[in-house]
């Protein structure tokens, strides 16, 4: 029975709301209360009967078409989640449940591969350089007050609230979250209903949760406390007692983040399982920055068996989140919520174990550490779809908001909605063909005394005095996906200038750098393309890249103060 249709067809209320049309209480897809007595006055020129209307409007909420009602959302994010090394392969449920009943993103990357600025851009829908967190502390603006008061107010939940969703958000937020200098977890960010926020960062017992603004502590007792199945636990409440409103719903585990605690039931899975043997495993990155360079090649006995009781671990700590994953999808079919509902899997960043020869972490700008899982169902989402065109975490915010059918055009986010990639349209021309990736590095201003030849400036070093960070460990990338280029070219912020180019078509693991013999022209259209992607914001983040057939290239740009950075960019080449 359509909207046009509907009518009572007995009862004292019939001669009232015989022939209504419920299409005008349904505006732009979601109901419009105000509608409800215009409706009425102007089909029937009857006096308002409150019971008729409320039996009207019922029967209008019934018929209404799938396709009229605004979509529920949920997005899963993981914490630490690689692709390029097999984090996927534990997520069996996962990957029937979402990848095989809807699409998988094979080209899926971050803005910045470290957790707070990461999640920044995905709240956000902004690169670093517009929404300003750089690294994992307070200093670094993650939390801090600035974020709180310059970008919590525009982010995508705060948003969906205000288009009328109810929201819920249960997990690690933000790697500074809860601290004390920044209004502890009694701060509840604008736009969540419902609020069950991790203080601080990845831990899987003995922690605090902020419960709407109130302290719930802890403990280590695994049917009450581990953190994964308390998200879980909390979701399936929530989706239990959800209002008839279209919801949002964002879990984020802590898995399988250190210190890779799993439930006991799965403490002995996987015990043959060592850290995959890739062909950059333990192999000295020769052409590489210097940080890659000072690796030890090959690693010890010691750190091999270390990364590989790591790497089990991590695998282990999933099975939790698959289990987490198919009990979601199972409760909503069981509210009949299923069919409306798009469902997100993702990670905030990738990770590496003996790649390159550094121990484990993420951080650098190869494809290990910068590109995520990112599995999605949903309405009108055909079934085992495998994408491969360029998407990234800065477009989830506007594609969740387009899903929820809120004009994105409204937003000042740099990402663009990828929600026509899964409507049949993944071998779209017009979509874009090129992202950045930006990193900010840390460290300390003294020299480790148990690494004194390393001098000042490092951090996150191993016993072996192999470092996975430094100050200077700043680079920016343009990271392309395109039928006629599949490239990474990135610059370091360094006394050298130094230059890393990957063709990821003859050299997927990214072994040789090219960036001596790549063609001229090509190296100075994408140090241009970098230089404008770095000053963008907004809608200038999302103009043609180099192997755009839009893209316009203008050797006149190449003077000026880029001129004198081209200068420094050909003497390091040399």
């Amino acid at each position: 029975m359509g909207l046009d249709q509907l009518t009572a067809s007995s009862g004292p209320e019939a001669h009232v709301t015989a022939g209504l049309s419920c299409a005008p209480l349904f505006a732009d897809g979601g109901f419009c209360p105000t509608a409800l007595g215009a409706a009425f006055w102007r089909n029937t020129g009857a006096e308002m009967n409150l019971g008729a209307a409320l039996r009207f409007v019922l029967l209008c909420v019934a018929a209404l078409p799938l396709e009229c009602r605004r979509p529920n959302v949920v997005l899963l994010l993981t914490d630490d989640l690689d692709v390029a090394i097999g984090g996927l392969v534990p997520l069996n449920k996962t990957k029937r449940l979402l990848g095989d009943a809807g699409v998988m993103f094979t080209n899926a990357y971050v803005a910045s591969p470290l957790c707070c600025p990461s999640r920044a851009s995905i709240l956000t829908g902004k690169y670093p350089h517009n929404h300003h967190v750089i690294n994992n502390t307070l200093e670094g603006n993650c939390s801090s007050r600035a974020w709180q008061k310059s970008q919590e107010p525009g982010t995508f939940p705060a948003l969906l609230q205000q288009h009328g969703y109810q929201t819920f958000f249960a997990g690690k937020y933000l790697n500074e979250y809860g601290a004390s200098e920044a209004g502890g977890v009694e701060h509840v960010p604008p736009g969540w209903d419902y609020w069950f926020a991790l203080e601080k960062n990845s831990k899987y017992y003995n922690y605090t949760l902020s419960v709407n603004g109130r302290p719930q502590k802890h403990g280590q007792n695994y049917s009450e406390d581990y953190l994964t199945d308390v998200l879980a636990n909390v979701s399936l409440e929530f989706l239990h007692n959800k209002l008839s409103k279209p919801f949002f719903m964002m879990v984020s585990t802590p898995a399988p983040h250190s210190p890779w605690t799993a439930a006991p039931q799965y403490e002995n899975s996987f015990a043959d399982v060592q850290a995959p043997r890739d062909p950059s495993f333990d192999v000295h990155g020769k052409d590489k920055h210097w940080l890659i360079r000072q690796a030890k090649t090959p690693m010890s006995n010691s750190s091999v068996k270390f990364l590989d009781d790591a790497f089990r671990k991590r695998w282990r700590t999933l099975l939790s989140v698959d289990d987490l994953v198919e009990n979601v999808v199972k409760k909503l079919g069981n509210i009949g919520e299923l069919e409306n509902t798009y469902i997100i899997f993702t990670s905030d960043n990738g990770y590496h174990t003996g790649q390159f020869s550094l121990p484990m972490d993420k951080r650098q700008l190869y494809e290990f550490d910068i590109r995520v899982p990112l599995l999605v169902r949903g309405p009108g989402v055909k079934p085992n779809q495998i994408c491969q065109m360029l998407v990234a975490n800065v477009d989830l915010g506007p594609t969740i908001l387009d899903m929820a059918r809120y004009n994105v055009s409204k937003t000042q986010m740099d990402g663009m909605s990828f929600l026509p990639l899964m409507n049949g349209k993944c071998g779209n021309s017009t979509w874009r063909t090129d992202m950045l990736v930006e990193y900010e590095g840390e460290g300390r201003n003294i020299t480790d005394p148990s690494c004194p030849m390393l001098g000042p400036g490092v951090s996150e070093c191993f016993p072996d005095c192999v470092c996975e960070d430094s100050y200077n460990n700043t680079y920016a990338c343009v990271r392309t996906v395109s039928p006629s280029g599949n490239l990474q070219y990135c610059e370091f912020d360094d006394s050298e200038v130094f230059v890393e180019v990957y063709n990821l078509t003859a050299d997927p693991f990214q072994l040789n750098n090219i960036a001596k013999s790549i063609d001229q022209e090509v190296l100075e259209k994408m140090n241009h393309r970098l230089m404008m992607l770095q000053s963008c914001a907004g809608a200038s983040c999302r103009t043609p890249g180099v192997y755009d057939s839009g893209y316009k290239f203008d050797p006149r740009m190449m003077f000026g103060s880029h001129g004198h950075r081209m200068k420094k960019l050909r003497r390091a080449l040399k």
